[in-house]
């Protein structure tokens, strides 16, 4: 079997799922990450016959990805803010719009002089880890804390944190009702959330591979409280963010008026608003002062 032979019969079988973008890409990436070929030379040797042994392992994620497994699952790992992260079903797929959360943290960050001062840094809800990891990788100073409610979303986030070499203070509890001293004692200089936020109603929006593979837990809220968990993690940073510190969070596109809301009846004197990169209100920047 040629490469161009195993690119028709994925996008074949993967038409009824995904639109033919999205096929070709899940095709290119599952070639990548077995044959590890670079995309310039792979263009050149399409004509090419394929090992027996990499035939077979591709033919493998096919029949995976046809029962809509996220490729990202399949291989064990996905590719997030520039670095290798391990991913199961226990966690939810890093998205690009964390990444721009991210980007936004690490510019307040580095305002508050966190390249040479030691900050507190607090990630609520960490599922794999993406988001601390990523603060540390660029910040190395930070001394930084993330809390999740999994067990088995925090031993990967373990695995995550070794893997990229940064140190981080994982604390297993719930944000809903904290009792881990080690947390609720803390005061941070930042605090940064990618709680759940899809209301119920919701998940018809939703691609099938999502629903089916990705944690609930992780993603979904009931819909006559759909701000559960920003107004627990509202309370908990009244309480214990530093006066000069700030608030980032990740929220639902559809919430953005009654997040920033929230937060200001709470006490927040300052809620921006931000938008992706697809023009969808995404992120918070709070501050108490």
């Amino acid at each position: 079997m040629t490469f161009i032979q195993l690119e028709k019969e994925f996008i074949d079988a993967l038409s009824s799922i995904y639109d033919p973008q999205e096929a070709k890409s899940l095709t290119w990436l599952s070639i990548n990450a077995i044959c590890k070929i670079e995309r310039a030379k792979y263009l050149s040797m399409k004509e090419d016959q394929l090992a027996e042994s990499d035939r077979f392992k591709l033919l493998e994620i096919l029949e995976q990805l046809k029962n809509g497994s996220p490729l990202q699952y399949i291989l064990g790992e996905t590719e997030f803010y520039d670095l290798k992260l391990k991913v199961n079903p226990s966690v939810l797929i890093p998205r690009s719009e964390t990444e721009e959360l991210i980007d936004w943290a690490l510019i307040t960050i580095r305002e508050m002089n966190g390249e040479t001062e030691v900050l507190k840094i607090l990630d609520i809800g960490t599922g794999s880890g993406c988001i601390p990891i990523s603060i540390k990788k660029y910040i190395p100073l930070a001394d930084i804390s993330a809390v999740d409610i999994s067990n088995t979303a925090l031993n990967t986030a373990k695995k995550n944190a070794e893997l990229n070499k940064t140190e981080i203070n994982f604390i297993e509890d719930n944000i809903l009702n904290p009792i881990k001293q080690s947390l609720i004692n803390t005061i941070y200089d930042v605090i940064i959330s990618n709680p759940p936020y899809v209301r119920d109603s919701e998940k018809l929006e939703m691609h099938q591979n999502v629903l089916n593979h990705e944690p609930h837990t992780a993603l979904f809220v009931p819909d006559d409280s759909a701000l559960i968990f920003y107004d627990a993690i509202a309370n908990f940073t009244l309480k214990n963010l530093k006066k000069n510190g700030f608030l980032f969070l990740e929220i639902n596109e559809n919430l953005g008026k009654e997040t920033v809301e929230l937060l200001i009846k709470k006490g927040f004197k300052t809620a921006e608003l931000r938008q992706d990169m697809y023009g969808k209100d995404r992120m918070i920047k709070a501050s108490l002062h």
